[in-house]
């Protein structure tokens, strides 16, 4: 017998005190918050490294950016995978390969080990519940407050990593970075029996409905996969790529990826180290950006239900990039309060680009694709977080100091804002990319 979408009858009137809809987004808010653990961890710990094993700052650079690289580039295939298995499982086995990745670090000895734990596990599971699980919550359990929810999703993902800093910053500087590992493997691995009781792939396997659908808006209906995982994924990119916008919005996210995760998360406590500031107080910075993120994405989402999300694109990277080009002068042994309001815009800014990109795929590739175009685009977020990573180390190496790569980042948030204008509305229904 197959359960009704909708109550009806006697009891069509009853409505249950909480929506399913609403557990689903805590579950998987605290599941990108763990999972947001071992995240924090290569800013922290690329001084200790360097120390103990004499890896330059290019080499743990270049793992890191392996991370990132896998982050976003495994995202697509998992939204697709979503599709097929469902989202427990997938999130099941992101969550254990990451804290399996990060348990094994504390027995390495060889860079190749670093890349392997570091690069590519961390990489494959932090990549498998991205920003692309984060698209495919809010499209299949909300057709109301979709923005809203996003934007509390995509501050999880965020903030957990920015708010473990001072920790991991306080474990590694008083019982060594190992401790740090080790705690990170087992915040993530913490979070599986929630995701196991929790998280369901669908409200139809509830014999629900989406949050607010109706008619018009019913939302995805389950089951969308037709084949494989690997060749939906790639369909939909095929398809996607034929659109001027795919690209605009991919070039404006790469270089979110550069300002944001491949330098400031990774480089600015090495940076802030290299004038004098101790790790312990650059970290807890870096968690006051996680503290203001929250606030910023949450209202960035609550904006994007309400204006033209091509309007905030241009206004955040505009904030940023006047923030980058200020910040090597505010560089010093202690916190000014300069520092302090650089830390709160930064922190309203850091990921208030995700819903509007979220809302302007969704907007253009359907609700059915529009969570795998997002896994591409955020793909390209995850590349330009790479290069960054690689690049600002280097930068680091050859001159001695962070401040060309900061102000060749502020000169790239102008390229995205520009690019983030040239996008068009689109006021007819979106296509169904196959």
């Amino acid at each position: 017998m197959t359960t009704p979408a909708t109550p009806t009858g006697p009891d069509a009137t009853r409505r249950p005190p909480l929506h399913w809809a609403w557990i689903v987004a805590a579950t998987a808010f605290v599941t990108l918050v763990g999972a947001a653990a071992f995240r924090s961890v290569p800013g922290v710990l690329i001084e200790p490294l360097h120390e103990e094993f004499g890896w330059s700052h290019g080499l743990i650079g270049s793992a890191v950016s392996l991370n990132l690289m896998l982050f976003g580039l495994i995202s697509p295939f998992a939204a697709a995978l979503m599709d097929r298995f469902g989202v427990r499982p997938v999130v099941t086995f992101a969550l254990v390969t990451v804290s399996v990745g990060s348990g094994l670090t504390v027995f390495m000895t060889q860079a190749w080990q670093l890349i392997l734990c570091w690069g590519l596990l961390v990489g494959i599971g932090t990549g498998s519940m991205s920003m692309a699980f984060v698209a495919t919550v809010t499209s299949r359990w909300f057709v109301a407050r979709r923005g809203l929810v996003s934007g509390i999703l995509t501050a999880g993902n965020a903030t957990g990593q920015l708010i473990f800093l001072p920790v991991v910053a306080w474990f590694a500087t008083n019982h060594g970075w190992r401790t740090a590992a080790l705690l990170a493997s087992a915040a993530a691995l913490a979070v599986v029996p929630l995701v196991l009781l929790f998280l369901r792939n669908h409200p139809a396997d509830l014999g629900l409905r989406a949050l607010g659908a109706t008619d018009a808006d019913p939302g995805p209906p389950p089951h969308q996969q037709v084949g494989s995982s690997a060749g939906r994924a790639l369909s939909v990119l095929r398809d996607a790529a034929r659109s001027r916008t795919f690209w605009l919005l991919s070039g404006g996210f790469a270089i979110c990826g550069m300002t944001t995760n491949g330098l400031i998360a990774t480089h600015f406590v090495p940076a802030a180290h290299d004038h004098g500031m101790p790790a312990t107080t650059a970290a807890s910075l870096l968690a006051v950006v996680g503290v203001f993120d929250i606030v910023g994405t949450i209202a960035s989402g609550w904006l994007t239900d309400k204006v033209d999300p091509r309007l905030l694109l241009v206004g955040y990277y505009v904030l940023r990039g006047v923030g980058l080009m200020t910040l090597p002068a505010l560089m010093a042994p202690h916190v000014e309060p300069s520092m302090l309001v650089f830390i709160i815009i930064y922190g309203l800014d850091w990921v208030a680009t995700v819903p509007p990109t979220v809302a302007l795929c969704r907007e253009w590739f359907g609700a059915a694709s529009g969570p795998i175009v997002f896994g591409w685009v955020f793909a390209s977020h995850q590349v330009g977080a790479a290069v960054a990573a690689t690049g600002a180390g280097l930068v680091r190496d050859l001159t001695g100091g962070y401040d060309p790569a900061f102000y060749a980042a502020a000169g790239l948030c102008a390229v995205a804002a520009w690019m983030s204008y040239a996008i068009r509305r689109r006021v007819e229904p979106a296509a169904v990319v196959s």
